[in-house]
């Protein structure tokens, strides 16, 4: 088990309000972490992602570092500007 496992499992055992949102907010965390992975395997830049979306760079920023709350269309938008299909799967 990694460190940062470890250091999750703990952390839920003694924090309750922790372990309440925990989820929620590792799935927006994953979202941005693939983003930004496919932005910068597409070879573009942050400013250069914000072009292409007709926005700012700190808007890129902001969905890569915070992906909460992201709308399904702007998902879209980012997987068509990288050449890239979306794919939502309710499990």
């Amino acid at each position: 088990m990694s460190d940062l496992k470890k250091y999750i499992s703990k952390r839920k055992i003694n924090d309750c309000e922790f372990t309440e949102g925990f989820e929620e907010g590792y799935q927006s965390f994953k979202i941005g972490v693939f983003l930004k992975q496919a932005r910068q395997e597409s070879g573009l830049t942050q400013e250069q992602m914000a072009q292409k979306l007709n926005t700012k760079k700190s808007a890129i920023s902001r969905i890569e570092n915070h992906a909460q709350d992201i709308r399904l269309s702007t998902l879209e938008k980012f997987a068509a500007v990288l050449g890239r299909k979306l794919e939502v799967s309710i499990q």
